[in-house]
């Protein structure tokens, strides 16, 4: 199986799960879904920054321990979700906690698979693709759009905004940094088929000269959630040889010291997104997979 069907997949299984259980609304509360499985969930400052949760068995008993160091509703109920993944996921349950309790670090931080697709099925969880496009589609792509329907599911912006850049039509890139340099970046398919991008890595410094690098190098616009918003060359950020305006938009994501960005443009890649026989055998593949829930 492909990492990239691996972590379709994943979110597939949460969706899968909330028609099962006739969840249709936002927001989804996954402390009512762990509640509904007798796992009992408890908040706990942790003592080392990057720690999300824990996801702890005795017996055939199961609780979950979620951080409050980060004084966001919607982490926790991510952190919440991504245990929520290790306990639905097919095989993870035997894996994580094969020697004794798991501390995850959910967000996108890791490159460990079982950790990446517990973060894509939080994804799926707290914003399922219907009612996540419906809201979304209320507003004209871009920043504020993530920021009011990140209200609406009760999910923080920058899990709000890398579920905007997967579900999208447009092109879109969304970028995390933290002091400057690129924490990690997610396009969607529109945007990637400019030709001839140079991917942003992490550990990369953010493109000189560009409004996002001087907001971040003022500390106190970053932790006071000041935005900036500009018109560049893709090539600017992404490279390439083929010339096209974005709408570059960026926010201080407070005392984290982070910067989200969203590029967006509404005419790359309108001429045919690439990837359709890739996204056919994926479809095929998620139709024949029936996920079964614990209970």
């Amino acid at each position: 199986m492909s990492r990239r069907f691996s972590l379709k997949l994943a979110r597939q299984t949460a969706e899968a799960f909330l028609r099962d259980e006739g969840i249709k609304e936002l927001p989804v509360d996954p402390f009512a879904i762990a509640e509904s499985r007798d796992i009992v969930v408890q908040a706990k400052p942790q003592e080392h920054d990057g720690v999300s949760g824990m996801l702890l068995r005795h017996g055939n008993e199961f609780g979950i321990i979620y951080a409050t160091h980060i004084p966001s509703l919607g982490f926790q109920r991510f952190s919440v979700s991504h245990e929520l993944g290790h306990y639905f996921l097919p095989g993870h349950i035997e894996h994580v906690l094969k020697d004794g309790p798991h501390v995850s670090r959910a967000g996108f931080v890791t490159n460990d698979l079982f950790e990446l697709e517990a973060d894509h099925f939080a994804a799926g969880l707290l914003m399922p693709e219907t009612p996540f496009r419906s809201a979304l589609n209320r507003y004209e792509p871009g920043l504020d759009a993530i920021k009011a329907v990140a209200e609406i599911c009760i999910t923080s912006r920058t899990a709000t905004a890398i579920r905007f850049a997967e579900l999208t039509d447009i092109a879109a890139a969304v970028i995390v940094s933290t002091d400057g340099t690129i924490d990690y970046c997610f396009m969607s398919e529109a945007m990637k088929s400019l030709p001839k991008l140079d991917w942003l890595r992490k550990g990369s410094s953010l493109p000189p000269g560009t409004k996002t690098a001087r907001l971040a190098e003022r500390r106190d616009a970053v932790v006071a959630g000041e935005e900036v918003v500009d018109e560049v060359d893709v090539r600017d950020w992404l490279g390439g040889t083929k010339p096209s305006l974005v709408s570059e938009e960026s926010i201080g994501l407070g005392q984290y010291g982070k910067v989200l960005t969203v590029l967006v443009s509404t005419s790359i890649g309108q001429e045919g997104l690439g990837d359709e026989d890739l996204e056919d055998e994926d479809a095929d593949l998620l139709d024949s997979w029936t996920p079964r829930f614990r209970r």
